[in-house]
């Protein structure tokens, strides 16, 4: 199942600006945050609730929204969908009018909470009896922020090792080789696997994943981003600059990120000319949701999979994803509540997983599994799967394994700002402007800066 990507379209400037009005209100006084009186396991709901930035657009969440639609006794859903726009979102809180629910990437959490955008989730949890241990610890712990549960975890991402198991044989190379157990037999495996006539880039031997996977590789040294508390920024830490210059090493080894990028950009990524199928790509770790995808388009794909592994071999994936959450100033946040708590639980995710097994079965193809942000949730679902044989079995098996095996960066009141920086960094060495040193010890400036402003407005904000 593939989790759509939030984008973050709004100017810094124009976000402050906005989420200063939300958090001061419009017009007089704030939005009153929601008490525990309005939220009622027994209550039923009439009218209509809007939702921003989903869409049931397949089996697994119109299933889910049938579902959630009944719990209510009788409000109609309104899905808003497409990915959140964040500038309409803002302003809809600004101007007093905001929809009853937003669904939001999780690392967007702490920086809505942080400026008043949303409110917090304390007194549904509460109201509603949900059962916050069946959610992924590092999903619930990405929408916890000031000792408050600020959003309900949904779909979760992690990532697994991808190969083209022909390119691999023909290298005497194994899955073994690019796992991340080794990274001088990635270098190694990439310059094996690399075709570059004439200096023209036809195969790509090894893609890191640059940019948005520096906390994997940094992770795998033992180093996060981001201290515990989330209060100090960690990004020129000696393991993180040797992760940057490795994943970069890898670029420069077949001619730069530029011809990486451009060839990476030209695949079919989600048709049957994908780049496994047109043996574009030797290997690469990226999200488990890619390998249902591949088995739907390009079945006969010569594939191979592992976990990714640490230098150590230990399995290791960096959690992140969707959630729901109840932006400040809701008309009817008791049933935003339990709309968000009956697409999460346990028997509605089993639901929509039988849909898509009965889905499956009916088109003669194998149920290779959703993972949710639920860990109930996710042993039962494990338990219907069905076997595609191999390589889709071994696929299957590492993106569980992985889902077992997570980390994540804490919410924080600068997410944004925070990722800004280090994404940043990424970038202007891909594109040769800085060395990594250079540019993650700027990105640390930034990020710590960002860091006390938006921890200082939060105390200011709280106390």
């Amino acid at each position: 199942m593939r989790t759509p990507l939030v984008r973050w379209s709004v100017l810094s400037v124009s976000l402050a600006l906005a989420l200063t009005s939300c958090a001061k209100g419009t017009g007089g006084a704030s939005a009153p945050t929601p008490t525990a009186g309005q939220f009622n396991p027994g209550a039923t709901y009439s009218g209509t609730i809007s939702a921003m930035g989903f869409g049931a657009t397949d089996e697994i969440g119109s299933t889910r929204v049938d579902l959630a639609k009944k719990s209510l006794g009788g409000a109609d859903v309104k899905l808003v969908e497409g990915d959140l726009d964040i500038q309409q979102f803002l302003s809809s809180v600004a101007a007093g009018d905001p929809p009853d629910l937003i669904y939001a990437n999780r690392d967007q959490i702490g920086t809505f909470a942080s400026r008043g955008a949303i409110t917090p989730l304390t007194a549904c949890v509460q109201g509603e009896q949900i059962d916050t241990s069946m959610y992924n610890k590092d999903a619930l712990s990405q929408v916890t922020f000031g000792g408050e549960v600020w959003a309900i975890p949904e779909f979760n991402q992690v990532q697994i090792t991808m190969a083209n198991a022909d390119l691999l044989k023909d290298a005497g190379l194994s899955i073994e080789d690019v796992n991340g157990s080794s990274w001088d037999k990635i270098t190694a495996a990439a310059k094996k696997m690399l075709k570059a006539p004439g200096g023209k880039l036809q195969v790509i031997g090894y893609d890191s994943k640059l940019p948005e996977f520096l906390p994997l590789w940094a992770k795998s040294l033992g180093a996060d981003l981001l201290s515990a508390d989330g209060k100090t920024a960690q990004l020129n830490s000696p393991q993180v600059v040797k992760a940057l210059e490795f994943a970069v090493s890898i670029y420069d080894a077949q001619g730069g990120f530029a011809k990486v990028k451009a060839l990476r950009d030209s695949a079919d990524f989600f048709g049957k000319g994908n780049q496994y199928a047109k043996n574009a790509l030797g290997a690469m770790p990226m999200e488990q949701w890619y390998v249902n995808v591949l088995n739907d388009v390009s079945p006969k794909a010569p594939l191979a999979f592992d976990t990714f592994r640490t230098p150590e071999g230990k399995p290791l994936a960096y959690s992140s994803g969707s959630s729901w959450a109840i932006p400040k100033g809701a008309k009817n946040p008791g049933a935003a509540c339990r709309f968000a708590k009956t697409m999460t639980l346990v028997d509605t995710w089993k639901a929509a997983a039988q849909a898509r097994l009965d889905k499956r079965k009916a088109d003669d193809k194998p149920f290779t599994g959703i993972l949710t942000g639920n860990v109930k949730a996710d042993a039962e679902i494990e338990q219907m799967l069905t076997s595609g044989g191999e390589p889709w079995d071994s696929g299957v098996k590492a993106f569980y394994e992985a889902n077992k095996n997570t980390f994540s960066l804490p919410a924080n009141p600068a997410d944004k700002e925070f990722k800004d920086a280090w994404q940043g960094a990424v970038n202007r060495v891909l594109n040769g402007q800085d060395k990594p040193q250079a540019a993650l010890d700027k990105a640390q400036q930034d990020a710590q800066k960002a860091l006390d402003e938006a921890w200082a407005g939060w105390t200011k904000r709280t106390n």
